[in-house]
């Protein structure tokens, strides 16, 4: 079993208790994979995060070190939620992420349905 880095930045719990809720947060068009968060908190671009990462139908947490790369403002447009989104790290849990939320959300990524962010 290899060693893990320490976490950098702010840690964040994420729970995605559904694939409907899963495929709204997921960001495709980010490479290597991100997620949207909701969070009332303030966050700056580029701001490194660690989530400890609950999906549903997937025993373990996911630990993701990741960066800001989104954020969507107090002012709301087109009833969008307030929240970041967060890019996934090029490492080991970053990868191990991108392929489970992958394969959970499987032809759906494809779906052209809105999403938090697009």
């Amino acid at each position: 079993m290899s060693e893990q880095a320490a976490p950098r930045g702010v840690v964040l719990p994420v729970n995605i208790p559904s694939r409907s809720s899963l495929y709204a947060a997921y960001m495709t068009f980010v490479k290597g994979g991100g997620l949207f968060i909701p969070t009332s908190k303030k966050h700056q671009l580029g701001e490194e995060v660690f989530l400890l990462l609950t999906l549903k139908d997937v025993p373990d947490r996911l630990p993701v070190q990741g960066k800001v790369v989104w954020i969507t403002p107090e002012t709301l447009q087109a009833g969008r939620i307030k929240g970041i989104g967060v890019q996934f790290a090029s490492d080991e849990g970053g990868q191990r992420a991108m392929k489970i939320i992958e394969k959970l959300l499987g032809r759906h990524l494809a779906s052209d349905r809105p999403t938090h962010t697009l």
